[in-house]
């Protein structure tokens, strides 16, 4: 019996080193965390802006307001990005995987080709005053950029991008609201992502 079993094994341990192989899989659960704070930060800082100015995502931005929101995108990502970068970095030295590997550099193209696309599309929005398009664009293209880039990492990114997709839609429809749907899709979903994936992944091996 043992004898019939050992070629199936085999096939199933070869197919789990080829999947390892086409697959960025350290990514940390701690770098979803970080991200998910540095977006409630942003958050916090764009709602104060927007009530110093006296508007709101509805309306035209006062003079200022605009390029201090860009200024404050820009940062935000920054941050989140860096953080995330280390904290990947760290776990794939832990485990002894290349951090630069043909499946992360798969990733960072599929990943960042529908952001740079929804970036660009986002600065026509601000150029043009659509600021009520802002929030559900930024999230429709981050869940699509993430769903596109599932296939080379964990597959539970997909589910992230679904979410994020889902959010962007109900921005459509309620726009009033666009900052606690922007808040909820960059910040709590990226922080509840993030503790699942180091209960999932991380826990055992760090405690």
């Amino acid at each position: 019996m043992e004898t019939q079993t050992a070629p199936l094994e085999t096939l199933q341990d070869i197919r789990k080193m080829m999947e390892k192989s086409s697959r960025f899989i350290s990514l940390s659960g701690w770098s979803g965390v970080s991200a998910g704070i540095f977006g409630l930060i942003g958050a916090w800082c764009a709602n104060s802006i927007l009530e110093k100015a006296g508007t709101n995502t509805r309306t035209q931005a006062a003079d200022g307001v605009g390029e201090q929101l860009i200024l404050l995108a820009i940062l935000v990502f920054f941050c989140a990005f860096t953080s995330a970068f280390l904290f990947t970095w760290t776990r794939s030295r832990r485990n002894g995987f290349a951090i630069w590997s043909a499946s992360a550099r798969r990733l960072l193209w599929n990943t960042m080709l529908p952001m740079l696309v929804g970036g660009l599309l986002i600065l026509r929005m601000i150029g043009d005053e659509y600021y009520t398009l802002i929030a559900p664009a930024a999230l429709l293209f981050y869940g699509l950029a993430l769903v596109n880039g599932s296939k080379y990492t964990l597959g539970e990114i997909r589910y992230v991008g679904y979410l994020e997709i889902l959010l962007g839609v109900i921005c459509l429809a309620v726009p009033d609201h666009a900052l606690i749907f922007w808040t909820i899709g960059f910040g709590v979903v990226h922080i509840l992502y993030g503790i699942m994936m180091w209960w999932k992944y991380e826990r055992k091996s760090q405690i």
